[in-house]
């Protein structure tokens, strides 16, 4: 499980979270089906051994033959109600996304075993999304929020975002694989430390598809070379266009247009190398053979995540409408009382507030929300707007209580192991785990890298001073 949550997490720093999930989905669907295959056919063998499965023994008991339950199965029933047969009694099914089910769970901790790895997949996809600017929709709403409103601020950039935010992914992601195994699989950790040799027949089964899956991948060919250097030079760009630690590539080889250089443009650039650069290497053997590019605008078209730019579009005019009226200001000075708490009781409020709210409601769309009301609050009560910003910008992306509440959700729940209720019980647990990971960043390594214990130069002085609770 925790593998699958590394492997999930990693995925979903550089990709959407809906790729990474639907990427190692039907690998971990394939591992399940194996899993609940072997463990069958050890058990027929141990009946084998035991004389229970010989048909010449189970006719002298009796002469009549035994009845199908012709029964049909339900994917989604709750626990106390799942049916737990043998192969040879179950008829297959199909479950949410039209794969073939092969029969019922045989024991209750096989189908305990199946949602444990199935909820660890959807929530380490959310969990791992947060480490980079990149990753999630309001990651990128809020970078580029702070950029148009905040122009002055120079602190949210991708070096200082993966030193806050990867170590909050990786404490969130331990932990909450920790509820996940008490939770499904059992409190006993030691069979984690138990030599290699003693393999079950479900870690030989694992290990089986595993190995199968990647021998499928053949050798590494030229185009996957050139996509990950690519990709390396791209984080690597990211990291040190402007580290804060020392002067960026950005300030040093282009100073005149340091202010013009974004995250944005190294993307843009690198994207359109792979316009450029041919597919196959040239060769004077192959005349005639038509020039292909890395990759086609029909296919970048068809991968590209326009919603996204939508939605930033929409709530870029959003924040611009609510700050023009006045209704920014107007709800930041009824939310001004909170100034009056300890700072850290009022980033909790607000934690806890988005994170209720983005169950129901789209992250894109819970950001572009808050981000207007909350910067103006924060300005009022005289804190660092960022200090308020970034944590509910992070807790934006932790919906895990429904399969509605982001498409990850709904792609595990589709494959039928779930029910809701088995989702809001494990989830609420991993709500708490990774809001309380962000509360210990935001008051501890965070403080001083974004200096948030001071009201910033960057920041507008508003007209009345209120008592904060600093």
């Amino acid at each position: 499980m925790l593998g699958f949550m590394n492997s999930c997490a990693f995925l979903s720093m550089w990709v959407q979270n809906t790729s990474a999930v639907a990427m190692v989905m039907p690998i971990v669907e394939a591992i399940i089906q194996q899993i609940l295959n072997a463990e069958g056919e050890g058990e027929q063998r141990q009946r084998a051994m035991t004389g229970t499965s010989n048909l010449g023994l189970e006719l002298e008991e009796t002469e009549e033959p035994c009845e199908k339950n012709e029964e049909p199965i339900r994917a989604n029933k709750e626990p106390d109600e799942t049916e737990y047969t043998t192969p040879e009694e179950a008829p297959s099914q199909t479950n949410a996304i039209g794969q073939k089910i092969e029969g019922r769970y045989r024991t209750k901790r096989e189908h305990m075993m199946c949602k444990g790895l199935c909820l660890s997949i959807a929530y380490a996809s959310s969990i791992g999304g947060i480490s980079t600017l990149t990753g999630t929709s309001p990651n990128l709403i809020f970078s580029e929020y702070i950029h148009q409103f905040y122009p002055e601020c120079t602190s949210v950039n991708f070096g200082n975002w993966i030193v806050l935010c990867l170590p909050i992914s990786i404490i969130a992601l331990l932990l909450s694989w920790i509820w996940l195994h008490w939770m499904f699989i059992g409190s006993d950790f030691r069979v984690l430390f138990r030599p290699s040799g003693e393999r079950s027949e479900r870690e030989t089964a694992t290990a089986r598809v595993i190995e199968e899956d990647y021998n499928k991948l053949g050798p590494t060919s030229p185009q996957e070379v050139v996509t990950g250097v690519m990709f390396i030079l791209m984080v690597a760009l990211w990291v040190f266009r402007d580290p804060g630690f020392m002067p960026g590539w950005a300030s040093t080889f282009l100073p005149q247009y340091a202010g013009y250089i974004s995250d944005a443009t190294v993307a843009l650039l690198l994207g359109l190398v792979f316009f450029i650069m041919p597919a196959h290497k040239p060769s004077a053997d192959k005349h005639g053979i038509k020039y292909e590019a890395m990759i086609s605008w029909k296919e970048f078209q068809a991968c590209m995540p326009w919603e996204v730019t939508l939605l930033v579009g929409g709530g870029f005019a959003l924040a611009e409408g609510t700050q023009v009226s006045g209704l920014s200001s107007w709800v930041a000075n009824l939310l001004s009382p909170m100034g009056s708490l300890p700072i850290i009781a009022t980033v909790t409020i607000a934690c806890v507030l988005v994170t209720s709210v983005t169950e129901l409601a789209s992250n894109a769309a819970t950001i572009t929300i808050f981000l207007p009301i909350l910067a103006p609050l924060a300005e009022t009560i005289r804190v660092n707007p960022l200090y308020i910003l970034i944590p509910t910008t992070l807790c934006t992306s932790f919906a895990f209580l429904l399969p509605s509440s982001n498409p990850s959700n709904a792609i595990v729940f589709a494959y039928g192991h779930l029910t809701t209720m088995d989702m809001v019980k494990a989830g609420i647990g991993v709500n708490v785990i990774s809001v309380l990971a962000v509360l210990l960043a935001v008051t501890t390594w965070g403080i001083p890298l974004f200096d948030m214990d001071t009201y910033p130069d960057w920041a507008p002085t508003p007209p009345t001073s209120n008592i904060t609770g600093w």
